[in-house]
């Protein structure tokens, strides 16, 4: 994670920019300038007995909000960005950026029926905060989804859309250029960005929650978001042993979409590595957020 440091020309107020970089990096925005078409995808199948035990022991109190695999998967991502910086990085106006902060974004919709009221919640991790990541996470996402769902909170990106929604569709293509010069120029007011899912670190998308079954969802030319994470559903799946023999066990599919151009394949590599080693040892989620894993 980038440090605090002293603001210099050019930086933005969400992020300080990288100016050590080689010169295949630096010109690669000029190449191929959209997020869109720098894709890359991965799917990765997480082993998940671990964490079943674990949510188990975390659960036997009967918390009233109870962990889940998307606390442990949010945790996992946290971690992952705070030890492996790169994957925190993200591309505008040109420029490479690290961000200040550790966001996640999701929907959360008040009931799983259709039509139903959903509100988009980002949820940044306080690297002050002496909790576990785990911990802080939940408390942060359960807080949110429960004023969804009980009080109807709403959040203040879809109140923004439904009150531009209201201007003639002249008018409204007009601001969106506005907006769009803003975006690549780092002014978008913090009004509108700071609940804007397409300026996190992640965009989450749990579609095992109501038995959806994908791997891919496309980034965006708009804001600053440069993972996309799609959870599959629970399912048993075989599982291979060194000596080719196999059991069946219970596993999830996670699907990662990235812009290829904020780091090479060996730092995405070892990443993605370390993110499947939290999820299925999630006990190291209990560690401070800072502390190495080895």
């Amino acid at each position: 994670m980038a440090e605090k440091q002293k603001k210099k020309r050019g930086d933005r107020k969400d992020a300080y920019r990288i100016r050590d970089l080689d010169a295949m990096h630096a010109f690669a925005p000029y190449i191929i300038p959209d997020r869109v078409a720098n894709e890359a995808v991965c799917v990765e199948q997480i082993d998940v007995t671990e964490m079943e035990k674990y949510l188990e022991s975390k659960n036997a109190s009967n918390p009233q909000y109870k962990y889940t695999m998307f606390h442990v998967i949010c945790a996992a991502l946290a971690k992952t960005l705070y030890l492996r910086p790169t994957m925190n990085t993200f591309i505008a106006g040109h420029r490479y950026y690290s961000r200040k902060d550790i966001s996640f974004s999701f929907v959360a919709k008040k009931e799983l029926k259709d039509h139903s009221y959903e509100a988009l919640a980002i949820i940044r991790l306080d690297k002050e905060d002496k909790t576990s990541p785990i911990e802080q996470l939940h408390n942060k996402i359960c807080s949110f989804v429960h004023g969804v769902r009980k009080e109807g909170k709403t959040d203040s990106t879809t109140q923004d859309i439904e009150f531009l929604n209201k201007f003639p569709r002249p008018i409204l293509r007009f601001l969106m250029k506005i907006l769009r010069w803003l975006d690549y120029h780092g002014k978008v007011p913090n009004f509108l960005s700071k609940d804007d899912p397409y300026y996190s670190s992640v965009f989450i998308s749990n579609l095992g929650s109501i038995k959806m079954s994908a791997s891919y969802h496309h980034l965006t030319n708009y804001g600053t978001n440069s993972i996309f994470v799609i959870i599959g559903e629970k399912k048993k799946r075989p599982v291979f042993n060194d000596d080719g023999t196999y059991e069946m066990r219970d596993t999830l599919e996670l699907g990662l979409t990235i812009d290829e151009r904020i780091a090479d394949g060996i730092y995405f590599s070892n990443s993605i590595k370390l993110m499947k080693t939290l999820i299925q040892n999630p006990y190291l989620l209990d560690l401070p957020i800072g502390a190495e894993i080895k």
